[in-house]
């Protein structure tokens, strides 16, 4: 078993829980103690980072704070702008939000809920509607992904740059373009799933596939739709028996819920895998574009970036899977299902995407509050 004695203390009670990979949780004696002051971080999460975005302590510390500002005038500035909302992202280098509006008229009210404020042509509506065009074309091997970008004010189509000029990538471009605002970028491979064959040791097994754990609901967990049909059984690191899979999707959504019974049991918890602080888990509110955010994986275990993008559509082989946020997180075979957090707040669970962590690369999760209003589920909060 590849984990150390600490990370297997009490494993099976929290694996069920949403910690993600494989180990997970924490057992319920070290479950979540009632927080009477708020850290802005742990001292793990700082740390991290620290090491995967290059930053200081102080400037760790500033950035979250700076994004949990942004993140609760994100929802006020959108109310505000009414029907010319064109969109926002965060700026880490200034610490602000930026609204994209269409109209000149409600510039006042945005900047009034403290956003920076930018005049555009389409509204976030219109390119919506582009986008929508594009889900419903077929798309080639060649056309990895596209997405709304709201700093752009376009739609973006990721082509693989080895495959750009292929017949059907610039057939697929043409028509995309018919359907409104669009600009082509060439990126370096084509997305996949990071599920992976059975290895010892690891979260949980469905048939010969090892997933990691996403996050705990009340009566289970979340996790990746491509890790397992309904119906299907789960069992744990330890071999035992979890649940079933109680809801799938793939592809179209990426998303699944488990059911967790047999001795096992759910906390508020990511697993920091030695890294970092095993992480509580508050709540669910969406981290804007810009925002940095991290990944809990049974295979690369604690890794952090960015989110580079919102409502991307993934054009995986499998067919393609909407709604998507992309990051610059790495990630690999084995880490599909698990976490995705930003501070203390759950935001998706890894689906796929293309590189590792030794050279780098990007993945994609679906977000979370999708999949909890999908199935009903109430997320396990500290």
């Amino acid at each position: 078993m590849r984990r150390t004695t600490v990370i297997r203390t009490g494993l099976s009670a929290l694996l069920v829980l949403g910690t993600w990979a494989t180990a997970g949780l924490v057992p319920a004696a070290a479950a979540p103690a009632p927080a009477t002051t708020e850290a802005p971080a742990s001292a793990g999460l700082l740390t991290a980072m620290q090491k995967d975005l290059g930053l200081t302590k102080s400037q760790a510390v500033a950035r979250l704070a700076a994004e949990k500002t942004a993140t609760a005038v994100d929802g006020k500035a959108r109310r505000a702008a009414g029907p010319s909302y064109g969109g926002s992202w965060f700026n880490p280098d200034s610490g602000t939000l930026t609204v994209a509006v269409t109209s000149a008229g409600k510039a006042d009210a945005v900047r009034a809920t403290g956003a920076a404020v930018r005049l555009v042509k389409h509204s976030a509506r219109q390119l919506d509607a582009a986008k929508a065009a594009i889900d419903a074309l077929d798309a080639p091997a060649g056309v990895a992904s596209w997405h709304v970008d709201p700093k752009a004010n376009k739609v973006v189509v990721n082509v693989v740059a080895a495959e750009k000029n292929d017949n059907d990538v610039e057939a697929f471009v043409a028509r995309a373009r018919q359907a409104g605002p669009v600009t082509v970028v060439e990126t370096a491979k084509a997305p996949q799933t990071f599920a992976a064959g059975t290895v010892g040791g690891d979260p949980y097994y469905t048939g010969n596939v090892r997933c990691s754990i996403g996050f705990s609901v009340y009566g289970g967990f979340v996790t990746a739709g491509h890790c397992g049909r309904a119906g299907a059984g789960v069992s744990g690191w330890d071999g035992s028996y979890i649940g079933n899979f109680q809801g799938s999707s793939f592809p179209d959504n990426d998303y699944a819920w488990v059911n967790v019974g047999s001795g096992w049991w759910t906390v508020p918890v990511v697993l920091g895998w030695g890294s970092v602080s095993d992480q509580l888990v508050r709540g669910s509110n969406e981290a804007p574009i810009g925002a940095s955010i991290c990944r809990s994986g049974s295979t690369t275990h604690w890794r952090c970036g960015n989110v580079l993008a919102k409502n991307e559509t993934v054009n995986y082989a499998q067919g393609a899977v909407h709604q998507m946020t992309k990051t610059s997180v790495c990630a690999e075979g084995g880490d599909s299902g698990g976490s995705f957090i930003s501070g203390d707040q759950a935001q998706g669970v890894t689906s796929g995407g293309w590189g590792n962590c030794s050279t780098g690369g990007e993945t994609w999760y679906q977000p979370v509050n999708e999949i909890l209003s999908r199935y009903g589920l109430t997320l396990h909060t500290a």
